[in-house]
């Protein structure tokens, strides 16, 4: 496992860590690893876009099968 060191971190961010560590039970080491495997596992939208697309391309529904299955919908309901 790899290790990164980040400097300059303000005094107030650092105390706000730590409590937050303490609260969760948790060594702050152990809470900011869980910080940063959330954002690693957290899309960004440049990332969500592009799998939506790719999603997408292997479907065959068209903006037509859209609407017709809107409008009997509809019609269903009365």
């Amino acid at each position: 496992m790899a290790t990164i060191h980040v400097r300059e971190v303000p005094e107030e961010t650092l105390t706000i860590l730590k409590v937050r560590a303490a609260r969760a039970g948790r060594s702050l080491q152990q809470y900011v690893l869980q910080l940063l495997e959330g954002e690693a596992a957290t899309l960004t939208a440049e990332e969500a876009a592009d799998q939506a697309r790719s999603i997408a391309s292997r479907g065959t529904v068209t903006a037509t099968d859209v609407v017709d299955a809107i409008a009997r919908m509809r019609a269903d309901r009365g």
